[in-house]
């Protein structure tokens, strides 16, 4: 695989388009499925509860989501126009004022303050243009005492895979703490978690992934 390959994954994985893309995005539901719902279990939704997903890819886990309590309110945002549309094909059952699917350009949260209950991003921190002030955006759209919780793969798996030179921008837990704290999010918990996933040839390897809870003060 040559690095204009590699230049298109990455590309791919941060932000899906073209038939390419859809087969990225299966992929990628797939492989972190186990990332995905390890995030929602630790969000502990309570009925009612409004809750926003920043990246969503085609949501093939919307369903493990709301079954998580009743009359929840969820709202996926993505840059991805093919991941926002792939997303209401694959739920359209689910569609309706309380199931919303938004567009954005991946810099102003187009919510207003204090709309949500909880807010959780699963392998899209590598890509955020600015995390600070994407953080300090998250803090403003939060309720009082709201959490934000952020999955990613462990800084050293990440580096071993060869399109992560490309795009991504990874990070130490320890840097991720630094920032949320830096705009006010107070860190109840690092829970740290393995899964196994498919290498390039076909081996099963192991994963390590975090999870930060970020607390708003």
């Amino acid at each position: 695989m040559n690095e204009e390959d590699l230049r298109n994954i990455a590309n791919q994985l941060s932000k899906p388009d073209g038939e390419h893309g859809i087969q990225v995005a299966d992929m990628m539901n797939t492989t972190n499925f186990t990332m995905t719902s390890d995030c929602i279990d630790l969000l502990k939704l309570k009925d009612g509860n409004s809750v926003l997903e920043i990246g969503h890819g085609n949501c093939g886990h919307l369903n493990y989501l709301l079954e998580k309590a009743k009359d929840v309110k969820y709202t996926g945002l993505e840059i991805s126009s093919l991941m926002s549309e792939e997303a209401k094909k694959i739920n359209s059952q689910f569609l309706s004022e309380a199931v919303q699917f938004v567009l954005y350009d991946g810099i102003k949260l187009p919510f207003e303050e204090e709309y949500f209950d909880s807010i959780f991003s699963v392998n899209t921190i590598y890509f955020w243009k600015d995390p600070q002030d994407f953080l300090v955006e998250i803090y403003r759209v939060l309720k009082p005492t709201g959490k934000m919780l952020i999955t990613m793969a462990d800084k050293t798996f990440m580096q071993k895979l060869p399109f992560t030179k490309y795009v991504f921008n990874l990070y130490e837990t320890i840097e991720v703490e630094k920032l949320a704290k830096s705009v006010g999010f107070e860190i109840s918990e690092i829970k740290e978690n393995n899964d196994e996933v498919r290498s390039k040839v076909g081996d099963l390897v192991t994963r390590k992934f975090y999870t930060l809870h970020l607390d708003k003060i």
